[in-house]
């Protein structure tokens, strides 16, 4: 893809807010940056990487993420997350990414995203717009949340 190496970098910079904590996320009392707000970020870092070298009509979705979870980081500091394109692979890109706060690695992993065309994909979406009318889980019984 024209403009598109390996060794592509990107980041993204952010304060924690209380809606990024794990425990507006259901976490009751971890009171520090969610694994949700940590894969977000890493995926961010990672459409940096590659801003505005996509051809016109053509965008990236993210289709596989692996991470481990270090430490945590709580509301008010600065979080950076960092992503370094690894590997192309047709219209598979692999990065490596990962997430500091000002004293250490927070998180690290492998996040894969694939081109694919922006026309296409929204046409997809679309044709489920009216499937969301209806909330499947109304009347299976399992609507809320699950616990073992």
């Amino acid at each position: 893809m024209h403009g598109i190496e390996v060794g592509l970098k990107g980041r993204f910079e952010t304060v924690v807010h209380r809606h990024d904590l794990a425990s507006v996320m259901g976490n009751i009392g971890a009171q520090v940056l969610s694994t949700h707000h940590v894969v977000l970020f890493m995926e961010l870092a990672a459409r940096n990487a590659i801003e505005g070298r996509l051809p016109e009509g053509l965008m990236t979705v993210g289709t596989t993420i692996s991470i481990r979870h270090l430490s945590g980081a709580p509301m008010g500091v600065t979080v950076r997350a960092e992503a370094c394109l690894r590997e192309i692979e047709g219209r598979r890109l692999t990065f490596d990414v990962a997430v500091y706060d000002a004293f250490e690695k927070i998180a690290e992993g492998r996040n894969e995203q694939l081109i694919v065309s922006k026309d296409k994909f929204l046409s997809r979406i679309k044709r489920k717009v009216p499937c969301q009318r209806q909330d499947p889980l109304e009347n299976s019984g399992t609507k809320g949340p699950v616990s073992s």
